[in-house]
């Protein structure tokens, strides 16, 4: 069930995006070749923590998921496009980075994400991440009252060729629970889908991979999702909130 926020609840949502958008920068200032996905890990923990929220990640069990997921950030690297679980992994010099947060403050999440070089990256590298993000800005510009969401959806896809999404997956609702209906794919045609009223808020994540459209596969910790043809991909997502002034990114 879609359920529409107030501005007293958006505020409250926007000191929950408020913590991620904090954390996500304190984190993202911490890459560089030779630090381990652990240690990132941890500077995202504690910085949630000293900010009097909790992380929405970590002990999250979804039907769809073998075990809790354990940590507080999905940090994947190069090929893993989501939910990559940190552990003891080294990053090196060329590595791209996805840092996807979730927080919970006062009862409301925020949940956003970046892709970040580590060191020096080549070109490819570098135009996957823009398109990637650049994908991310044209749906969040297309989130508008009394549009339509597959205007969302079909943003994303017309800003991401030649590139591929990975089939299957994209944004949420965001609210009380970090993920509510809708769903927000990353495919769609303009003018089709339920219509986009005020007070909506949805987590819109483009994942783009440099191969061309995937389905991914699961890895062996029955989280991590990684391409299926070994390339690159990068992933961005801001919760956004849709307003009579227009969209409001809450995790900025």
């Amino acid at each position: 069930m879609v359920t529409l926020k107030n501005q007293a609840e958006l505020d409250r949502m926007r000191e929950a995006g408020r913590v991620v958008g904090v954390t996500l920068r304190r984190v993202a200032e911490a890459v560089e070749p030779g630090v381990s996905l652990a240690e990132l890990d941890a500077i995202g923990a504690a910085c949630i923590k000293e900010q009097g929220a909790r992380p929405s990640f970590l002990d999250y069990h979804p039907r769809s998921a073998p075990t809790p997921y354990p940590a507080t950030l999905c940090l994947s690297v190069n090929d893993v496009v989501v939910h990559g679980i940190p552990d003891g992994r080294v990053l090196r010099d060329g590595d791209i980075l996805s840092i996807d947060c979730g927080a919970e403050a006062g009862g409301y999440h925020g949940d956003a994400a970046v892709t970040v070089p580590v060191g020096q990256v080549d070109d490819d590298a570098v135009r996957l991440m823009t398109v990637t993000r650049e994908a991310l800005s044209a749906a969040i510009e297309a989130a508008v009252p009394g549009g339509r969401l597959g205007d969302v959806s079909y943003a994303v896809e017309a800003t991401a060729r030649p590139y591929g999404l990975l089939e299957g997956c994209g944004g949420h609702g965001v609210g009380t629970a970090m993920h509510e209906d809708p769903h927000v794919p990353n495919t769609g045609r303009p003018g089709r889908g339920m219509r986009l009223r005020e007070g909506l808020v949805i987590a819109i994540e483009p994942m783009v991979i440099q191969g061309g459209g995937d389905g991914g596969r699961t890895l062996a910790d029955g989280w991590s999702i990684a391409t299926a043809d070994g390339s690159r991909a990068a992933h961005f997502e801001h919760t956004v909130a849709i307003t009579g002034d227009g969209p409001v990114v809450l995790t900025a």
